[in-house]
């Protein structure tokens, strides 16, 4: 996963990642999938790739995210290149493995033969290490961080007036997909019930139909990276009631900009959202977010605890522990 020009905004967090690894010096040799979709022959082609860069490169150690196809393809290339191979599984990697057989064996082919595997919520460790026995036992957990510069509280006004998104507050966001598992038509259902205020949803897919024309509602469509931290700027709250969410990068990016949060309580958000930051609601009540919603309107506009919460997350401090846990498999295999 990483962004390309067709889908700018797919796996930027583990982009961030790299850019981190590269600035402190570590020399990285990149092959990636940069768009959504496609048919399954990308992944032959995939695959050939990483075996050219694994022969070109001579690296120390194999570096994937995703666990099946690019991690079975990174743990096979480390071994024809004799180096180790950590994997790192993100969410709908875990669900394919629960849902396939085939994908469950060669799921737990790669956790096998990985020198290290990463969940990056705690809550998507359980689900794999029940869904994959190999796994138990040999998994860490580290997000993918948050880059506290680049998300920061700053003065909302000068944004929002930038914006057009003018009215009374208070003001709702959603950012991500339109998309089942998102839960944004429950969302728009629940904000009309608090009858007071405006939710903008920024992004695009097939749930868009669904929310056009309701009162309140501005849809923003799709907006490149560099402008999401702008809608994070403007809102009061952040809301993301997701049905299943293994961890809710948005979150964190909101709370690090010094803005409230609605998440779901199922999955990886408990994890780090405290009540003072945030309100947890079940996803399958429409009553019960448009209460969160309510609830984390009336919590600090800014929140500064919401920011320091978000803090310990900071890009640098998980960098930290992943390449601890990459120049350990390289050493032991060196």
């Amino acid at each position: 996963m990483y962004p390309g020009p067709r889908d700018p905004d797919f796996g930027a967090f583990v982009a961030q990642i790299e850019r981190e690894l590269a600035r402190r010096g570590h020399a990285i040799d990149r092959v990636a999938v940069d768009h959504r979709g496609g048919s399954r022959a990308k992944h032959p082609a995939f695959a050939a790739r990483i075996a050219r860069a694994a022969l070109r490169a001579r690296p120390d150690v194999v570096y994937a995210h995703f666990l099946v196809p690019a991690g079975l393809l990174g743990v096979l290339a480390g071994a024809v290149r004799g180096v180790p191979a950590i994997i790192t599984a993100h969410g709908q990697d875990v669900r394919n493995a629960g849902r396939h057989s085939a994908v469950r064996a060669a799921t737990a082919l790669a956790c096998r033969r990985a020198a290290g595997i990463v969940c990056v919520s705690d809550a998507l460790r359980r689900e794999l290490e029940t869904h994959v026995p190999a796994a138990a036992g040999r998994v860490e957990v580290i997000d993918c961080g948050v880059d506290l510069e680049r998300f920061r509280g700053r003065d909302p006004e000068p944004t929002r007036r930038a914006l057009g998104w003018s009215g009374d507050g208070p003001r709702f966001l959603f950012a991500g997909a339109l998309e089942e598992r998102k839960n944004v038509v429950a969302l728009a259902e629940a904000f009309a019930q608090v009858g007071r205020g405006s939710l903008a949803v920024v992004g695009d897919g097939a749930l868009r139909p669904r929310l056009e024309g309701r009162p309140g509602v501005r849809l923003a469509g799709r907006i490149a990276p560099e402008r999401v931290p702008e809608w994070m700027t403007a809102c009061d709250v952040l809301c993301l009631p997701s049905v299943t969410e293994p961890f809710g990068q948005v979150l964190l990016e909101a709370m690090a900009s010094e803005r409230s949060v609605v998440a779901t309580r199922v999955g990886g958000p408990p994890e780090f959202v405290p009540p003072e930051a945030g309100v947890l609601v079940d996803p399958a009540s429409v009553t019960d977010i448009a209460r969160g919603l309510r609830a984390a309107a009336a919590l600090p506009s800014p929140n500064v605890a919401a920011r320091a919460a978000a803090a310990e997350h900071d890009v640098h401090r998980q960098v930290d522990r992943i390449e601890g846990l990459l120049r350990r498999a390289a050493s032991a295999s060196a």
